[in-house]
Order: structure tokens, then C-alpha cells, then sequence
């Protein structure tokens, strides 16, 4: 399972925590939409693979050639990809399948901000393709939207996941976030309990983080902002677990919970460490082992484009013991770790490795191992950091 990611770097105002690539400008989306469509013409037509020949039995590399790239799964991020008109988009996605051999029954996911949708824009994207919306939501107290300077109000959180379902779509992730200073149980618990009631498939629930670099972080270290405790921390994220699983969404990694078989098939692909070419400002990619990342500045990501040139602004090739770390992190966060695979593509028996590790993680209900596969439980994952922590560094030893 391959994947493609898009990065629409516009906002019509940046919130103070976020430390994704975005600009204010939104006069520069048609521009934009242009350079996109050329940097997928560049970069797909860059994509080859070794050619071989069988002489007397043996396979020798006598060249390259192109191959199209195949995609199961689509996502436009940001920024805010919903400012897109479904002319732009429609423009965006007949480029990508001009150029990617897309699977008919691929996820295309978009992520909206409730503040700039409506029931005729929603609609335009799912009649463009897109069958998968996701609602930044966050929460449903005022005062917790204004501290993260959210420009959507409740109301037009409480009527996006119906104005969706109202256009047609069946696949509905909304973001919730936890630990926020203005937060308290009692105003966490109704966020839950209102975004249950409007029943998404997926939910997305994260703690807050004070990136740096963001004005959040700033206001941070000027003391203008006091953050939760860890333990007050690890109960919100407690009682999150406990009212979603009971509400009958799975946890499937440490910040998604899904209805069953409503996964992000995206998120998945991230997690087991499959292909994925992205396009955009900023926008990050792997191929095979070589990760590449894109200008993080407009103008320099267009001139890039302009000039026929890759934007990218660096890359690098992962090393065994890289690839090692990164297949056991992501699956252990996520759907599980299984022994046996690790063990055939890296040479490592990480099972033994772990010793004694494995049997405090079963004794504390930390972990199941079942056929083979090593799962966090409901208990695991409130001590995930410590766990992959340890696992990384049986792997590095």
C-alpha cells in the first residue's frame, strides 16, 4: 500500500500552536494550484526503478525505467486544505491520475476546517473524488477555542460532521484535543460526549504540544501560558481512552480510535513504513529508503518548480538500523509489532532482545503477545514513550 500527500499551505489565520508550513495568503491558491500540478509532472517522471536482464540465469541491472507510482491513498493536508474551490481541487486530482496509477478504490481524505465549509463546497469535493473529510474540531468550549485561536465557532462544529453526511459522505474523521490550559474534566468530558453524539467514524484525539518555534511556545516561555501537569495530562488522556472505547471506537494507535473497519487507511500506510510521494511546500516523502523533504517557503518551492527542477530541499537514505527503528516504532504505536517479520527483514531476533522487558510489560498489562505480535494494551499505551524507548534501544545496542 502506497500513498500520495498533498500540502495546501494556506490559512485564513495560523493558529498560535500549530508549526505546520502555512501562510496567511490566500490570494496565492490559483498560483499555487499551478506549481502543484507542475511539481507532479516533475517528480512523477523522475520516479525509475533498476531494469534487469537474466543472463545465463543471473539478473544483471542494465539500465532504469520509469514506472508509474501506485496509490492506495490520497491526502490533502495543511494548512487548510477546504479554501481550495472544487475547481481547484477537481484541477489537482485530474493531474495526479494523469501521472499516478491510482487504485479505483483508493481513500481520498481532506482535511476542512469547520469555518470554511458548507453544504455546496463539501459536496464539489465529493463529486471531485474526495471520499474521506476530516474535521479539525478540537473542541466544543469556547474559551478552549479561543485559546488556540480556532476561527471556527461551536455551531459551525456542531453542524459540519451533518452538513458532511448531508453531501454524501461516509467517512468522517474529527480531531479532538486534551490537556489545554483553559480545560478542565468536566469541559473535556462534553466535548466527548457531543462529538460521540454527532458520531464520526474516526476521531483523532491529541494532547497539546508547545512546538517551538510557534507563538504558543513563546507565550510559554514568557510565562503567559501554564500547562497541565503530567499526571493531570495522563488522566485526561485516561478518561479519552476509556469514553471512546466505550462508546465503540477501537484504539488502533496512540492518538486514533476508529468504528470498525473505518481505519485510516493513510495513517496505516505511514505506520508500516510503505512508499508515499508528497507535494507541496514542506511536504515530506519516502521512496524506497530515501526520504526527501520539500522547501519550506513558497517562493522558493515555486521557483524550484518553475526552473523543472525537484523542490526539494534535501534528503536522505535511511540505514539498516534506521529502517529497524522506525518499522518497530511506528508498529509498535499502532496495530502491533509482529516478531517473525521484523525478525526475516532485519536479521533481528527483537523478541529475545527484549528480555526482560517482555515479561514486566505482560505481568503490568502493558503488552499482549499473540501469534507472535506484541500489542499495547489499554495500560500499554499510556506508557507508550517508555516502551519504544526501551525497544529502540535493545535495537541500537
Amino acid at each position: 500500500m502506497n500513498g500520495l500527500y498533498l500540502h495546501v499551505p494556506f490559512c485564513e489565520k495560523k493558529c498560535t500552536y500549530c508549526d505546520f508550513y502555512s501562510i496567511e495568503s490566500t490570494g496565492l491558491i490559483d498560483r499555487f494550484v499551478q506549481t502543484l500540478c507542475k511539481e507532479i509532472e516533475i517528480r512523477c517522471a523522475s520516479l525509475t526503478v533498476p531494469r534487469t536482464e537474466n543472463t545465463n540465469g543471473i539478473p544483471s541491472q542494465i539500465g532504469k525505467t520509469l514506472v508509474p507510482f501506485h496509490a492506495n491513498t490520497i491526502f490533502f493536508g495543511g494548512g487548510t486544505p477546504s479554501l481550495l474551490s472544487g475547481t481547484q481541487l477537481e484541477k489537482i486530482i485530474s493531474t495526479l491520475k494523469d501521472h499516478v496509477d491510482i487504485d479505483p478504490n483508493a481513500e481520498w481524505t481532506m482535511e476542512c476546517n469547520p469555518g470554511t465549509i458548507s453544504e455546496k463546497s463539501l459536496s464539489d469535493y465529493r463529486a471531485a473524488g474526495i471520499n474521506r473529510v476530516s474535521f479539525g474540531i478540537q473542541s466544543f468550549a469556547q474559551p478552549e477555542l479561543d485559546f488556540l485561536t480556532r476561527i471556527h465557532s461551536i455551531q459551525e462544529a456542531l453542524d459540519a460532521i451533518p452538513t458532511a453526511r448531508a453531501a454524501g459522505f461516509t467517512n468522517i474523521n474529527a480531531d479532538l484535543m486534551f490537556a489545554l490550559p483553559p480545560q478542565t474534566v468536566a469541559s473535556l468530558e462534553h466535548s466527548l460526549q457531543t462529538l460521540i453524539d454527532l458520531q464520526p467514524d474516526h476521531i483523532s484525539a491529541y494532547s497539546l504540544v508547545y512546538e517551538p518555534g510557534t507563538p504558543l511556545h513563546a507565550q510559554l516561555g514568557k510565562g503567559l501560558v501554564v500547562p497541565h501537569n503530567e499526571e493531570f495530562d495522563a488522566e485526561m488522556y485516561h478518561i479519552v481512552m476509556h469514553t471512546l472505547q466505550q462508546a465503540g471506537y477501537e484504539q488502533y494507535e496512540v492518538s486514533n480510535f476508529a468504528r470498525p473497519g473505518k481505519q485510516c487507511a493513510h495513517n496505516l500506510m505511514y505506520w508500516h513504513g510503505h512508499d508515499y510521494l508528497a507535494f507541496g511546500p514542506s511536504a515530506h516523502g519516502l521512496v524506497n529508503t530515501e526520504r526527501y523533504w520539500n522547501h519550506r517557503s513558497l517562493s522558493t518551492w515555486q521557483a524550484k518548480v518553475d526552473a523543472g527542477e525537484l523542490p526539494q530541499a534535501n534528503t536522505e537514505n535511511l540505514s539498516h538500523n534506521e529502517q529497524a527503528i522506525e518499522y518497530a516504532f511506528l508498529h509498535v504505536r499502532s496495530d502491533g509489532l509482529p516478531f517473525s517479520t521484523f525478525q526475516q527483514r532485519f536479521g533481528l531476533d527483537l523478541q529475545t532482545m527484549l528480555q526482560p522487558h517482555l515479561q514486566h510489560w505482560i505481568d503490568a498489562d502493558f503488552v499482549t503477545i499473540n501469534n507472535g505480535v506484541l500489542r499495547l494494551t489499554f495500560e500499554g499505551y499510556r506508557v507508550c514513550d517508555e516502551i519504544s524507548l526501551k525497544i529502540i534501544q535493545s535495537i541500537t545496542k
